[in-house]
């Protein structure tokens, strides 16, 4: 007969194609597409199945969650590595604006994906493809993944030596047979504090979006009668479920029980749909105020595949539960982080009297922050996330990453955002090449290559809390430095106030609020902070200063106060109250403290025209925790003498963004580009290559930063000399950058005892600055 054989029931069987890998990854969200160019790019030969015509998962254009992780609750905490590259890639390609709440991706987050993976060496992908069976060689190894393409009537076998499932709802692990949880335990089993008092069947529930567009004309809406109906103002307004944002949303479009998140996903996918027609039918037509502000809004988009947050989550070597990023465990195996708080949707979604606990407490207390007891009590990070909870539990060559790895479902309420997921993505791949390369299980390397993983991660340009660069192929850790130039702390002045308009509220001292510091002289001898209040008597407010750990320092109380005073506020405007501190901080050089000023709501702090790198301030979230203050703010501050925190040698301090102290080198502002670094030793060093890791992209989320946005910190052009024969040797440059991480690879490698990096442009600051430099002979 022409064409393809008939199978056994008078159908067509599909064409079948067998492919050999080292690693196969499932699941190209963005946990399984970072693990696949991570891996691809330490040399093993990856696939990356996916059963989606776009890679992205739920931030894709077809689901449109803005991706979001440690950074929206912490000031420089976003996610960096391949994750890093792909956000600073769309934000300076797309013209979109980013919106507040979900709906407003574009097809350019697709194609910055798609032209990544295209373009990644070692990278084969098939998307479309659903992966429908397991191979096992035994009982604890996976053998080959079985997937349909769709549309294309062909089943394609792929055998690896390892696989990652990081398809969301863990099929691959669950068709191995490996143990899984769905649901909810109780807090009888770990004593977790999100717990309910009995285990259940509840998981958080799926959404969908909707994108509107203001049209400039009066545009009406009808709903078809199969669309919710929409009534009652407490269900907005009293019930967590704030429809503000006409531009797009929202992430309380939820539903779960009575449905199953995994089989009734159809079923759900209509229900979604029905109420986001009712709730856009309440805004158009019922609401009192929102029906005048969106009457020239229109549907632009609604999503059709729904955006799962929890279902099956994959038993691994470590069960983590709500405890450890509650406690900050120090994990030996540490790969991943997480900022994200415990943020545990109500089973039912729109079903349920409200949807998310915080949520429901801010507007219940007129707030728009989410601040009150429950989020005092959920607010967690940064903290370390450890290699073992990737690894199946019993499985040879079985990781996972994502949303379905080895967690109790309230920890899964930190973890399961994607930023987060990315990360763990990154670690699996990472990991998964290491051991490919070692000739070992994956299973074994969190026992016997954890620190490898580390520093493989660490260079390809993740941050790890409780790891720095210990490299020691880097010969930049063994080099000399020095700059051109090197900034100094003189402290930060608010903006001019004009005279007919008030100070903004959120600046009044409603509570406690600190400021960080970075200490780089051997005294202080005075501060001071711009003060003003509208009462008609002076005020006083009691300031502290304190040793803190870290920027993420957030206990209110961090110890006994290195000094303390109380503050005289005059009445009238603004003005510098001045501290005569007077304290030897010698101990302290190369740490941060911090500056508070305790509660009086009649006295307002101004917040810093500009943000200070490094220099960040939070206030009292309630429970003995800070949180931190606005996007990330510096507050008008004065130190004497300056502080030298920018020095060149915070180029090689082994950590690449502030931390436990500025980690960045700064030329002096006022002095003109171009600007350098050079790096010198004793005895000549082979050079091959140079690695370059530049500030920027890091202070807040994603959705702050605009559309064709390039940071202003980061350098654009920038050269590379290397003294040899008696003279400066042009060995490299970058012209136009706006990336983080950048590579120089030298022709040949040369012999050196010198280097010298030169900022010419930057892409606005008046600084030149480097968080990191690495230098090697391959």
């Amino acid at each position: 007969m022409n064409g393809r054989e008939r199978d056994d029931v008078g159908g067509l069987a599909p064409r079948g194609i067998h492919e050999r890998y080292d690693i196969v990854v499932c699941g190209g969200g963005l946990a399984g597409f970072c693990a696949a160019v991570a891996a691809a790019r330490r040399g093993a030969r990856v696939c990356l199945v996916h059963d989606r015509p776009v890679f992205g998962g739920n931030s894709s254009s077809e689901i449109r969650v803005p991706p979001q992780g440690a950074a929206s609750f912490h000031a420089y905490a976003r996610e960096t590595g391949i994750i890093s590259e792909l956000l600073i890639e769309e934000r300076a390609r797309n013209h979109e604006e980013p919106a507040s709440d979900n709906g407003w991706i574009n097809s350019v987050w697709d194609l910055v994906l798609y032209d990544m993976a295209v373009s990644t060496p070692n990278l084969t992908f098939h998307l479309n493809t659903a992966v429908t069976g397991v191979r096992l060689k035994d009982a604890r190894t996976v053998e080959a993944v079985v997937g349909r393409v769709g549309q294309a009537e062909t089943e394609l076998t792929l055998s690896a030596d390892t696989f990652v499932d990081c398809t969301g709802d863990g099929v691959v692990a669950a068709l191995a047979g490996c143990e899984w949880r769905m649901g909810t335990e109780g807090r009888d089993e770990f004593g977790e504090p999100h717990a309910p008092e009995k285990a259940s069947d509840a998981v958080m529930g799926n959404s969908i979006h909707f994108k509107a567009r203001d049209t400039g004309r009066p545009v009406p809406f009808t709903a078809p009668d199969w669309a919710v109906r929409y009534d009652d103002p407490d269900f907005f307004y009293k019930q967590g479920r704030w429809p503000g944002e006409l531009r797009g949303g929202y992430w309380w479009i939820e539903l779960s029980v009575p449905w199953h998140t995994i089989y009734d996903n159809e079923k759900l996918r209509h229900e979604l749909t029905r109420h986001v027609l009712g709730v856009w039918d309440w805004i158009k037509n019922r609401d009192p105020e929102l029906k005048h502000a969106a009457s020239t809004y229109a549907l632009d988009w609604i999503g059709q595949v729904p955006g799962k947050r929890e279902s099956r989550r994959i038993v691994g070597d470590y069960w983590m539960t709500e405890h450890d990023p509650l406690q900050r465990t120090v994990f030996p195996d540490e790969v991943a982080y997480g900022g994200w708080f415990v943020d545990l949707h109500e089973p039912g979604g729109l079903l349920a009297p409200f949807s998310e606990k915080a949520a429901a407490e801010s507007q219940q207390a007129g707030g728009g922050g989410g601040d009150g007891g429950h989020m005092a009590r959920s607010y967690v990070g940064p903290y370390g996330i450890p290699l073992r909870i990737l690894i199946a539990k019993g499985m040879t060559n079985l990781m996972m990453a994502g949303r379905n790895v080895s967690v109790t479902h309230a920890a899964l309420g930190t973890v399961r955002v994607m930023g987060t997921t990315a990360l763990m993505g990154q670690a699996a791949g990472t990991a998964a090449a290491i051991a490919h390369r070692a000739r070992m299980p994956v299973r074994d390397v969190a026992a016997r290559a954890a620190k490898d993983v580390q520093q493989a991660l660490l260079r390809d340009g993740c941050f790890l809390p409780n790891a720095a660069n210990e490299d020691p192929r880097d010969l930049a850790r063994s080099a000399a430095v020095r700059a051109s130039s090197e900034a100094v702390l003189h402290g930060a002045a608010p903006p001019p106030l004009d005279a007919s308009a008030a100070a903004p509220e959120a600046e009044r001292l409603e509570r406690t609020r600190g400021q960080w510091i970075a200490v780089g002289a051997d005294r202080i001898e005075r501060l001071a902070v711009r003060l003003g209040t509208d009462a008609d008597v002076v005020q006083h407010v009691e300031a502290r200063l304190y040793a803190v750990d870290h920027i993420w320092d957030y206990r209110v109380e961090p110890g006994e106060p290195l000094a303390s005073a109380v503050l005289q506020v005059e009445p009238g405007g603004d003005r510098w109250a001045e501290w005569p501190v007077g304290l030897d901080v010698s101990a302290l050089r190369g740490r941060y403290v911090r500056l508070d000023l305790l509660a009086n709501p009649l006295v307002r702090w101004r917040a810093a025209e500009r943000v200070v790198p490094g220099h960040v301030s939070a206030y009292d979230l309630g429970s003995g925790r800070m949180r931190r203050f606005g996007q990330g703010a510096t507050m008008s501050f004065l130190v004497e003498p300056a502080q030298a925190c920018f020095g060149a040698d915070q180029a090689i301090s082994g950590v690449t963004r502030p931390y436990r102290y500025t980690n960045e080198w700064r030329s002096d502002p006022s002095r003109p580009l171009p600007q350098w670094l050079e790096l010198a030793w004793a005895e000549p060093v082979e050079l091959g290559r140079v690695e370059l890791t530049f500030p920027g992209h890091l202070l807040r989320d994603y959705r702050s930063y605009p559309a064709l946005y390039r940071d202003p910190q980061c350098p654009r052009d920038v050269t590379v000399e290397a003294y040899a024969d008696g003279r400066w040797i042009p060995v490299g440059g970058i012209a136009g950058n706006y990336q983080r991480r950048r590579t120089i690879a030298l022709a040949a490698p040369i012999p050196t005892d010198r280097i010298r990096i030169t900022v010419h442009a930057t892409n606005g600051d008046p600084s030149a600055a480097l968080y990191e430099v690495r230098c090697y002979a391959d």
